[in-house]
Order: C-alpha cells, then structure tokens, then sequence
C-alpha cells in the first residue's frame, strides 16, 4: 500500500487483463469444434470446462510469457483440421520458415517434453502441414529449455480419436473416463473425481496419531 493507492490490486487487474488475452475462447454450445488443447489434456477437464466449469488456479508468470508470444508478428493464425463433420481447432505459438514453435512455462528442470505438450506440437504439424517443431519451455529464472520432434501420424490418430470421443461424450451428457496423472493434485476439478482434499488429510493424520472414531 503506498498512499492511498492499492498496487497490489492494480497489479492483479493488469495480470487479469493479460489472462483474459491470451486464454482460448471456447463457446461450450459448439460442440462441433473442438480445441487441440482440450484433448491432449485430461478429457474428463475438458468435459467440466464446458459442463460445469469452475476457476482455475493462477497460472505463473512464465505461463503469461509464452502466451503472450502469440501476440507477436510470427505466431501462428488458428487453423482448422476437418474429421468428418468435427472442426479441430489448433494453433502454433510461432512458425519459424517451416518449423513450428510452442511456449510452455515449467518450474523445474526437463530432461524430456512433457507428454500433452509432445502430443499438441505434433497435431500442430499435422494442421500447419509442417514436419518439424520445436518446444520451448521457458523456468521461473527466464531460461529456455528446448526439444525438437519431428511428425508422428500414429500419434496423430490418438488425438483424432480423441477429438471423437469427447464430441460423443458431450453430445450424451456423459462424463468421461478417469485419467489419473500427477496433474491431477492441481486440477481444480479434483474433488468431482476423488475424495475432498482437506477431509483426507484430516483423517490421514487422525489415523496416523490414533484418533479415529472408535465405536461404542
């Protein structure tokens, strides 16, 4: 707080306001167009952020950067990959001559890409008609850690298969499988899918100490 004014508040609009530029705008009634990012994560995620959706948490400043570098004069323009009657909607942060670049933001150190993020570039080289990409992750400290890959069409195939399960899904109101991976500790959506966070801990260390509820 310096004098009357509250930084503080005002620097979180602003981070807001960055937030809300670089976030996909997905309409939830269009189920006929579905985003690359929404199958190469957890579908059962993409199902609740169009059925139910509920606030994620605050993404770093790392995060910010690479998306705000599709903003630049070499990002990529959204493209559309058509399946039958289904829109795939992707879109590459960068296309350098015939590469195509994507930022993530990481708060460790790789020694190998991440799997959704190997799966999105390379439906992206499928989309942009490219044959090789590169990943970048950009740490807290503002480094770069970069991967390169070249197109797989197998792994191409997973994700059009994908892409038709959650439409099928979304079409029957039906909630998706269980995919369990370390992310989900972080998912906002946890509590839908296993035990309240706060309840289980409690009765972890109840147990620990020997406090559980003994019968009568």
């Amino acid at each position: 707080m310096m004098g009357d004014r509250d930084f503080q508040s005002v620097v979180q609009d602003a981070i807001s306001s960055i937030r809300k530029e670089i976030e996909i705008d997905i309409d939830p009634a269009d189920l006929q167009t579905v985003h690359l990012h929404e199958v190469v994560q957890c579908l059962r995620r993409s199902y609740y952020d169009r059925i139910d959706p509920q606030e994620k948490e605050r993404r770093g400043f790392s995060s910010l950067l690479a998306g705000l570098l599709k903003k630049l004069q070499q990002g990529g323009e959204p493209k559309e990959f058509v399946i039958e009657d289904i829109k795939l909607h992707g879109q590459a942060d960068m296309i350098v001559d015939d590469s195509v670049l994507v930022f993530r933001g990481t708060t460790e150190e790789l020694e190998s890409p991440r799997a959704d993020d190997v799966l999105y570039l390379n439906a992206c080289l499928w989309i942009y008609d490219k044959t090789d990409g590169v990943v970048v992750y950009i740490t807290c400290d503002k480094r770069e850690i970069m991967f390169s890959i070249s197109r797989n069409k197998k792994m191409f195939e997973e994700i059009i298969r994908r892409v038709r399960v959650l439409n099928d899904l979304l079409k029957e109101q039906k909630t998706p499988i269980l995919e369990p991976s370390v992310e989900c500790s972080e998912c906002q959506y946890y509590e839908r899918c296993f035990m309240k966070r706060k309840n289980a801990k409690q009765l972890e260390l109840a147990d620990m100490l020997g406090l559980g509820k003994k019968k009568d």
